[in-house]
């Protein structure tokens, strides 16, 4: 059986469902958590988070993941926006992490003495922390 096709005045009316959710803005959709984005990049704060893989590294490697290096990630991934980075070392002299910058996400950690036995690669700036 062949179905009806819409006519000019019916292209793009809704009703019913439809039209209350397009309506209703819904709480905690998607128009929910881009406004939460949105604000976060324009009060200067970049989330920073962690792949599965950085987590069980960091937990391995004994690195703590205390609110202050949480800010100095932040703030690295910032800087490093500014300037156009999209992978960088981010470190001090005790732990390094790598960090994909379009994403905020630390995708690996690394202790002291790693870090003397490792080359990093794959990287287009360094901050210290």
């Amino acid at each position: 059986m062949i179905d009806k096709v819409q006519g000019p005045g019916q292209i793009g009316q809704s009703t019913g469902a439809a039209q209350q959710h397009k309506t209703s803005g819904g709480s905690g959709g998607f128009d929910a958590m881009l406004r939460d984005r949105m604000d976060a990049k324009t009060h200067g704060a970049q989330a920073v988070n962690f792949s599965k893989h950085a987590l069980a590294r960091a937990e391995e490697r004994g690195i703590e993941l205390t609110p202050t290096l949480m800010e100095r990630l932040s703030s690295s991934v910032e800087k490093a926006q500014e300037k156009g980075a999209t992978n960088i070392l981010a470190f001090d002299d005790s732990r390094a992490f790598i960090i994909n910058i379009p994403y905020g996400r630390v995708i690996t950690t690394m202790s002291q003495e790693e870090m003397r036995e490792n080359i990093f690669t794959n990287i287009d700036g360094a901050v210290l922390l």
